[in-house]
């Protein structure tokens, strides 16, 4: 990981840029036809919740992460459109490259986030502004997207801003704000101290519960209280966190190049699966997505977990360490799969994961005895990338992947990131 950004220095110079609606508005983009309906995008099924909502949506009060069954009782009229990960991640690409045109010291934070650090290309005061309202003009030209930038002197706060800059809901679409808010050097605790100290990262209804019964109602309730006082009341590391924020304190830099902590696929299911015969075949998919992930980041996993969710929403998981790292489907199906024979399954199984993390560099590698005298599994899954890479990530699979007169059917990123669709499908 690089630290590539340095420590706010109270110049003007942190820009954080969010997409506007950013998956309701790439479907809007391709279904023009919709524009002024009510549209959610997410996974369509009993299980699915939502992954965004058009501004019209949003006036009946969907919002994401909420189960895709309440929002169709909000809103019955609303189109439903099933999230399409692989084409919000490509778009996303294209926003990026956009960024780093403007500066390499990018930190994304999601396909639709990210902050920037444009000190080092700032040229008279007013630069930071002017480099804010290009970026927005040019992700619109270009993707015909739009989003909100907010400036400020650190991170927190050009995160805040740009919920300033935020369209608001109406039944005509998003009413445009200003696109770009700016706090100015200098205006920082007159910005943050009327606000209510749920805005703050790191409170939730908990800590405001608690920080209400001390009398802390807004960021300025909270910046005038002695330290020793929050410490006491919601824990040392809490405390400080927040009276730090609350007096517009961050030290943090953009960091750019975060290296990845461990690769994963869950699913869903469309109705709970009971029994190990079931299951395999699905544990199977993760398993052979996420060795295939590994492979194309040219990286390792020491370790390999399974994640059980069963009907009543119990949630378990269980790991396993091992001497020499892998990258193999095969392998680690059959290490997955020891650690799920050991569960019951019987009471019903909701949701499936499978991933590898202890993550170490892919080009050096310790051969096994078998792989000494002859081809051996990881030359197979060299030859099956091959045949992906040329014919397509479905011409070649485990067998038990194969459906009859449907193909081989793999596990794609992204896939079921919200949930299954009303069809049952990942």
């Amino acid at each position: 990981m690089s630290d590539a950004g340095r420590p706010p220095d109270g110049t003007l110079g942190f820009v954080h840029v969010d997409m506007d609606a950013f998956f309701a508005s790439v479907e809007l983009r391709r279904h023009p036809e919709l524009k002024g309906r009510a549209v959610v995008v997410g996974g369509t099924g009993d299980r699915g919740v939502v992954a965004a909502a058009s501004y019209e949506a949003r006036l009946y009060g969907i919002r994401s992460a909420m189960p895709s069954t309440r929002a169709r009782r909000l809103c019955p009229d609303a189109v439903f459109l099933p999230g399409d990960h692989a084409h919000y991640a490509e778009v996303s690409g294209a926003i990026m490259a956009i960024l780093r045109d403007v500066t390499p010291l990018v930190e994304p934070l999601s396909l639709d986030e990210a902050f920037l650090d444009v000190r080092g290309v700032l040229h008279g005061e007013d630069r930071a502004a002017e480099i804010a309202a290009n970026i927005r003009a040019r992700i619109l030209a270009r993707e015909q997207l739009t989003c909100s930038v907010g400036v400020a002197t650190n991170k927190f706060l050009a995160k805040l801003a740009t919920e300033r800059a935020k369209p608001t809901a109406s039944s005509q679409g998003p009413i445009f704000g200003s696109g770009v808010f700016v706090v100015e050097a200098g205006t920082e605790l007159g910005f943050l101290h009327p606000m209510r100290v749920e805005e703050l990262w790191g409170v939730g209804p908990a800590t405001a519960r608690r920080l209400s019964s001390m009398g802390i109602e807004t960021v300025g309730d909270l910046a005038a209280q002695p330290r020793t006082r929050l410490e006491a009341g919601i824990g040392k590391a809490a405390g400080a966190h927040l009276h730090a924020l609350a007096n517009g304190r961050d030290d943090r830099p953009v960091v750019v190049g975060q290296e990845l902590k461990s690769i994963g696929h869950e699913e869903t299911f469309a109705r709970d699966l009971r029994t190990l015969d079931e299951l395999r075949p699905h544990l199977m998919r993760m398993a052979d997505a996420v060795a295939a992930r590994l492979r194309a980041g040219s990286v390792l996993g020491r370790t390999v977990t399974i994640k059980v969710r069963f009907a009543d929403f119990a949630t378990i998981t269980r790991s396993t360490t091992l001497p020499q790292p892998l990258d193999g489907a095969r392998a680690i199906a059959f290490e997955a799969e020891k650690m799920l024979a050991k569960l019951d399954p019987t009471p019903g199984v909701r949701l499936l994961g499978v991933s590898s993390s202890q993550l170490v560099d892919g080009s050096v590698r310790q051969l096994s005895l078998d792989e000494v005298d002859g081809p051996s599994w990881s030359d197979a899954d060299s030859v099956v990338d091959e045949i992906r890479e040329r014919f397509g990530s479905d011409s070649i699979g485990p067998a038990a992947l194969a459906r009859r007169g449907d193909g081989i059917r793999r596990f794609q990123v992204g896939q079921q990131q919200w949930g299954p669709d009303r069809d049952g499908s990942a």
